[in-house]
């Protein structure tokens, strides 16, 4: 097994479970025009738990490591939310500096994520 694929799919899980412990830190950052925020965090949070077990089988990295840079581009409007109206998370306002961290946090991710499936292969 690809020790990449473990460890990518180990903080998938850690983050998915995370999200049915504490609901309220992830629903705070929901944007408001989206409706049921608290629904959308246990959703979510089920997402990053199948997509964790997922991408650590070499049978299911190829459609695991797709659905989650997917699933990383879809989730991003929440992070710009938090960035744009100044929105702790957890109880902790991020400076513009941390929020470009996690923009780029987010970035390497997707990439990890395609490099997993096999879309993006290493020089």
């Amino acid at each position: 097994m690809n020790i990449l694929a473990i460890i990518y799919g180990l903080f998938f899980i850690k983050i998915g479970m995370s999200h049915f412990r504490e609901p309220e830190k992830f629903a705070e950052i929901i944007p408001p025009f989206l409706p049921f925020p608290i629904i959308l965090v246990y959703i979510t949070g089920a997402m990053e738990l199948l997509g964790g077990i997922a991408i650590i089988y070499p049978e299911t990295q190829e459609l695991a490591g797709r659905f989650l840079a997917l699933f990383l581009v879809g989730v991003y409007p929440a992070n710009l939310y938090m960035w744009t109206h100044d929105v702790p998370f957890n109880g902790t306002k991020f400076s513009t500096q941390g929020h470009i961290l996690r923009l780029l946090m987010q970035l390497l991710l997707i990439a990890a994520a395609l490099y997993i499936s096999g879309d993006i292969m290493a020089a």
